[in-house]
């Protein structure tokens, strides 16, 4: 069971505090959190300060700010979420650490593994339960997956397979400012924002990651981070991994195989589309939804967790090995 070194009763709400509420706090994250029995939103910032006035009408939150210590040091602030660009997530994690609050952090954890440890190092002393935004360890559609691969129904796991492609969208054509493809927030472009999910869910289907390297590029030249990255990986229990993430492509594809001893699983990490299941006995295709709030599942285990009931999926501590794996495949580290 999880432990819990600060006091959270189903007696009252746990008031959350939110760093930033740009687009993936507009329907993902927050509105999970706001819809969790027991959670209770009670504070938004924003740097600008008519959107945070703003976002926090239209969500029916009380508090708004433009200072994120405000947040973090509100006593009436019983945990905080991060929901910034990640090159600042470790300026802001460290001193939610200090503050001594539980924390979820978004994905990935931050632009690099040297960062990701520094954060994780930070609660861990510290005994404070930390999160990772990678939320499909906690979607129903990658549990099936999971449960496919558990129940040994393609046998035994011998490979896997990524391709993510897409064409450059209008704001890479125009030159336009994009946090997402600077190298200084995110060197590895859009594989750090999109991979990164993928990568995260490979390792809690089919465990750790022992070795990986790979090659990256700027193929295209309309922005300093890479645009093209492949890899390939070794996971603890010998099964091998391959990918490869390309930016400038003709077509958009997303398309995830695993090969077993007996069968094949295939589905998509990012886009709407079945799982299927291919092996000597069966042949199933499942459309699983999402939830409205995609976070919805996994906001809902951070409560599991945080009551001592049951252990999140997503910690700092599998989010941290996450960025291991990116940098490695990167040729960062």
């Amino acid at each position: 069971m999880a432990e819990s070194h600060f006091h959270f009763s189903e007696e009252r709400p746990l008031r959350w505090g939110v760093i930033g509420c740009g687009g993936v706090a507009e329907k993902k994250s927050v509105p999970a959190y706001q819809k969790t029995f027991g959670f209770e939103v009670a504070m938004v910032m924003r740097r600008n300060a008519q959107k945070a006035e703003d976002y926090a009408k239209r969500h029916g939150i009380s508090q708004w700010t433009t200072n994120a210590e405000e947040v973090i040091n509100n006593p009436k602030i019983d945990a905080v979420y991060i929901a910034t660009p990640p090159d600042s997530h470790k300026f802001y994690a460290l001193q939610v650490a200090k503050a001594g609050k539980p924390c979820c952090v978004e994905k990935p954890m931050a632009p690099n593994y040297r960062d990701s440890q520094a954060i994780y190092n930070a609660f861990k002393e510290k005994g404070i339960p930390l999160f990772v935004a990678y939320y499909r360890r906690s979607l129903p559609r990658f549990l099936k997956v999971k449960e496919w691969l558990d129940k040994g129904l393609i046998g035994e796991v011998r490979h896997i397979h990524w391709q993510k492609t897409k064409p450059p969208n209008d704001m890479d054509l125009s030159g336009k400012y994009n946090w997402r493809t600077d190298a200084q927030i995110a060197p590895g472009g859009y594989f750090d924002d999109l991979a990164s999910h993928g990568l995260d869910l490979f390792t809690f289907l089919l465990g750790d990651i022992k070795q990986a390297s790979g090659f990256a590029q700027n193929q295209q030249g309309f922005y300093s981070s890479f645009d093209a990255v492949s890899g390939s990986w070794l996971h603890q229990g010998g099964i091998t991994g391959e990918g490869f993430w390309n930016f400038g492509t003709h077509i958009r594809e997303d398309k995830v195989g695993i090969w077993g001893s007996k069968g094949k699983i295939t589905f998509s990490v990012l886009d709407e589309a079945p799982i299927q299941l291919e092996s000597e006995s069966e042949n199933q295709m499942l459309e699983i939804e999402h939830p409205e709030h995609i976070q919805q599942y996994h906001v809902e285990n951070i409560r599991s967790h945080l009551l001592g009931k049951d252990n999140h999926p997503s910690t700092g501590k599998s989010g941290m090995h996450t960025s291991w794996v990116m940098d490695h495949i990167l040729g960062i580290i």
